[in-house]
């Protein structure tokens, strides 16, 4: 943890955070406030909004001063207030939701989209609303859309007037503290400060600029064996320590991921790991990732450290590898060094010249480890430092030549402030880079924040867009170096109500669009050189948790204390004691839940939720993940989270199942539910989840009229039925589906005309399409009619992967070929393959399972891209056919013997049909066995 009075200094901590939650809720009044209640506060809330701005900009000068606390107790007031407010406006939301619900015929398919909320009058509106001579909100006209439109007008009046109140206040104590007027401010920054865009620039390639000795010097230590006189290596071991320590920010892990990234080009290494250890780590989810990346499979469902290490022990057996350990602490605890030899001591199985590479802030750190070879990391050069800023400064920006010199002047003037900190290089390079305009930089110049790492990472963060800022900030709920998933991370702020719906974009692509920007300015980093999860450097961490002051907390480590009174996003790494379950019950401010543990803890029983359920009411995100194999009933209190967004039960490291009582239905706020297994207690009413836009669970969901719920994005598989609500057509209007997607039950579709009633074409955000016919029902299923079944569930030209089950057509239609992947199980022969076509061209793999084929077609040399060819169970083929010259792998699996054992004979036709495949793996057939 960086010091707090380092920290403290750099920045108005109490303002900042005020600030990441104010404007994007001020945008909410203003749009959603006048829409759903004919509320019209435009000009108090603008208003509002310049005097919280000033505030930022002023309480800088209070540091130090008596009255600084008596301002932290007011601007925690404020917070709370537009929290509130905030709150307000969800649940006016909430009755306009479950008013459309009730209003909307049972037996009715919804349309292509439900009503809009007409965002473009309102903003037209607010463009000619008059001028207001007084701060005094008008309330004006009602709306239908809300059962009690004056109490809430009421409430939202009273607590924007508190809200005005508490400003006030803070702005006199400010005048007797004797500051700047708040009218002398400088509007140009306030305006600077509301107004950041999106960052959406391509990030620099990461370097490793100033290490190259260091670079080399680790590789090459790597790449050595025992034979080459590794003095450090013990006989009695496997494997060597290689550790890398210098201060927070100085590139240790930049540094390892390159290495790792290096030697994972090569062969010398089979098994090659990163983990991160941290100050307050767990031997079981150090044991359980490292087996993950050995295995590439999830780990398995053991509770002692002995089992996972053996387990590991046989992942690794007989083999080279490279364990990376990224952050290990130093901590004179017995405990500790016992962990830490607990995660090392499953290693010595490995295969002579194994290595570990530790990164850590102190050299003690390492030696605990044992006998390791250390590389300190010294300061960087000033002439180095400063090549290192322009690269993140300059790389891939748009500079105009004529101005480029000026900016390398003003640019070497930064770097001077920024005392050679690589991480401040990268950080601060990177909002400059997405800035290329000589007054801002002349401006970060002159700012004394950038006199020290903290302060640079401040003034970084502070030029990100408000709405980014917010969703940085609620990272910091999150353990240090937790691994993130960007989809995860985006359904998050999505719940959370932190993305604009006002964009005209989708939701889900505005995140996308965050994290990108995060990740182009090195807020968000990638694991290990992994760009599928991200996480935050520890000097960032520090950030955000200063800017999210109390809102955001984590019970890790066993802590026993007193949580903040008005925290309201809770990270919890494990929850055992019923009295932890306790105190979580009265945080009645809670907003998000996530607990997070990789034990069986018994106190979270049906009643605990139950307690939960009645009094977190303005809950909005509850995720669960469990090591547990028992399937849990929710209690029905549950339909009383009226604000609830998210949904999310694991165990194991997979979705669990759950059974959800019928009072789910009200929750019509609901947008993910996640889950193994879903049992409904009243399948109807789900229909009435109008927003909800992710069910990801395994099997068909089986409940009727789907096609009301236009939002989804994902719902795992469809199985048609001849019952009313289960026909075809209720995918028509499902236009937003993306990923997989699995049709079932195709037989029950009686025509092309009902085939196209899917509408399949239209959703071109879909990659993976399952089509399957029941194989116990296809005697009484015409082949031509299968054939025009497909034909009309053509889908869009931008599906990647195509699986068929069961199809007996008479035909293949000719996209079928256009996919990229194409699998086919228990399936009529593929027939001849277009000529000529532009279909044929793209296809890169196949896949041919239990298919009762003599022969594959004779002409495949036409698909001239194909790569990968894989056929198993088919024991009616006796002969190859001649093949593309592009296919690079071949497999064959449980086919004929004879057909197999001649496609291994030199000189046989099958054998040299396949002699230009790079990869050739043919598995023999499994012995009949026979009973005694």
């Amino acid at each position: 943890m960086a010091d707090p009075v380092t920290i403290g200094a750099a920045v108005g901590w109490g303002i900042s955070a005020v600030g990441w939650v104010v404007s994007p809720i001020i945008t909410k009044l203003l749009n959603k406030g006048f829409s759903y209640l004919g509320f019209d506060g435009s000009e108090k809330l603008k208003e509002l909004e310049t005097k919280v701005l000033q505030l930022e900009l002023l309480m800088e000068a209070v540091e130090g001063s008596p009255r600084r606390n008596q301002l932290e107790k007011l601007l925690q007031n404020l917070r709370s207030a537009f929290y509130e407010a905030e709150d307000i406006l969800d649940d006016v939301e909430y009755h306009h939701l479950e008013r459309q619900v009730l209003s909307q015929p049972d037996d009715k398919l919804a349309p292509q989209s439900m009503p809009s909320r007409k965002k473009n009058w309102v903003k037209k509106l607010h463009s000619g609303l008059p001028k207001m001579s007084r701060l005094k909100t008008r309330v004006s006209g009602t709306t239908s859309d809300n059962p009690h439109p004056s109490m809430s007008k009421t409430e939202l009046e009273k607590i924007l007037q508190k809200i005005e109140n508490i400003v006030t206040e803070a702005h006199k104590i400010l005048q007797l503290l004797d500051l700047p007027s708040c009218s002398n401010v400088d509007k140009r920054q306030i305006v600077a400060t509301n107004s950041r865009g999106v960052v959406t620039t391509v990030a620099p390639p990461r370097v490793v600029i100033g290490r190259d000795e260091d670079r080399d010097k680790v590789i090459g230590m790597l790449h050595e064996t025992v034979s080459d006189g590794q003095a450090e290596c013990s006989s009695a071991l496997s494997y060597s320590i290689i550790g890398i320590h210098g201060i927070p920010g100085s590139g240790k892990s930049t540094l390892a991921q390159y290495v790792c990234a290096h030697v994972e080009d090569g062969f010398h290494f089979e098994v090659v790991m990163w983990v991160h250890v941290s100050q307050n780590f767990s031997v079981h989810t150090i044991l359980r990732e490292m087996i993950e990346q050995v295995t590439r499979k999830p780990s398995p469902q053991f509770d002692s450290a002995s089992a996972l290490q053996k387990n590991l022990e046989e992942g690794l057996r007989g083999k080279r590898f490279l364990l990376v350990l990224d952050d290990v602490w130093y901590s004179k605890d017995v405990s500790h060094q016992e962990s830490l030899q607990q995660i090392i001591s499953p290693l010595n199985v490995g295969k002579a010249g194994s290595k570990i590479l530790a990164t850590s802030r102190t050299l003690d750190a390492l030696l605990a480890l044992g006998h390791v070879s250390c590389i300190p990391i010294p300061n960087l050069d000033d002439d180095v430092f400063l090549k290192l800023f322009m690269h993140y400064a300059f790389e891939a920006a748009n500079v105009d030549e004529r101005d480029r010199r000026k900016f390398e002047m003003i640019g070497a003037d930064i770097a001077k402030k920024l005392k050679r900190s690589p991480l401040a290089a990268k950080i601060v390079g990177g909002q400059l880079r997405i800035r290329p305009n000589i007054d801002i930089w002349r401006n970060a110049r002159d700012r004394d924040l950038l006199n020290d790492t903290m302060g640079a990472l401040w003034w970084s963060y502070q030029n990100l867009n408000e709405q980014v800022r917010r969703c940085f900030a609620y990272c910091s709920i999150f353990p240090r170096r937790y691994e993130m998933d960007p989809d995860e991370l985006v359904n998050l702020w999505i719940a959370e109500g932190f993305i604009s719906r006002d964009t005209g974009e989708e939701m889900e692509d505005v995140g996308q669009g965050y994290v990108y920007g995060l990740v182009s300015t090195s807020f968000l980093q990638p694991v290990g050189g992994n760009k599928e999860r991200y996480t935050i450097h520890d000097l960032l961490h520090d950030l955000v948790e200063k800017v999210s002051g109390s809102d955001c907390f984590r019970v890790v480590d066993g802590w026993q204390g007193e949580f903040p009174q008005y925290v309201r996003y809770l990270f919890v790494e494990t929850c055992k004691s019923a009295t932890l379950t306790d105190k979580i019950v009265k945080l009645r401010h809670l907003r998000t839940l996530i607990i997070c543990t990789d034990k069986n803890d018994t106190a979270l029983n049906k009643k605990a939720f139950e307690d939960m359920f009645m009094s977190l009411r303005t809950l909005r995100v509850l995720c669960i993940r469990l090591w547990s194999t028992e399937t849990f009933l929710f209690p029905e209190s549950i339909g009383r989270l009226k604000h609830l967004r998210y949904l999310s039960y694991q165990r194991n490291g997979q979705a669990a199942k759950i059974i959800l009582p019928s009072t789910v239905s009200k929750l019509y706020h609901m947008q993910h539910l996640k889950c193994l297994s879903i049992v409904f207690s009243s399948c109807e009413d789900l229909v009435k989840l109008i927003n909800l836009r992710y069910l990801s669970c395994l099997g068909a969901m089986d409940f009727p009229n789907i096609g009301r719920l236009t939002s989804l994005r994902t719902f795992g598989s469809f199985r048609v039925k001849k019952e009313a609500g289960y026909e075809l057509q209720q995918l028509k209007y499902l236009n937003k589906l993306q990923g997989t997607l699995g049709i079932h039950g195709l037989e029950n579709v009686g025509s092309r005309e009902e085939a196209l009633e899917a509408n399949l074409t239209a959703k071109e955000r879909l990659s993976h399409l399952i089509l399957g016919w029941d194989s116990d029902g296809l005697q009484s299923c015409d082949a031509d009619l299968q054939a025009e079944v497909l034909e009309g569930l053509r889908p869009s030209k931008y599906l990647d992967i195509l699986h068929l089950w069961s199809y007996n057509g008479s035909r293949y239609p000719d996209w079928v070929v256009g996919v990229q992947v194409l699998l086919l199980l228990e399936c009529s022969p593929l027939g001849a393959i277009p000529k000529h076509h532009e279909f044929s061209a793209h296809l890169l793999e196949l896949s041919i399972y239990s298919c009762s084929w003599d022969a594959l077609p004779n002409d495949m040399e036409l698909l001239t891209s194909l790569q990968i060819l894989d056929i198993t169970e088919c024991e009616n083929l006796r002969s190859l056919p001649k093949l593309p010259q592009s296919l690079l792998h071949f497999e064959l699996s449980d086919c004929d013997r004879q057909f197999m054992r001649s496609c291994e004979m030199v000189g046989d036709p099958n054998w040299e049909k396949i002699q230009h495949v790079r990869t050739i793996i043919i598995h023999p057939i499994s012995e009949p066995t026979h009973s005694p």
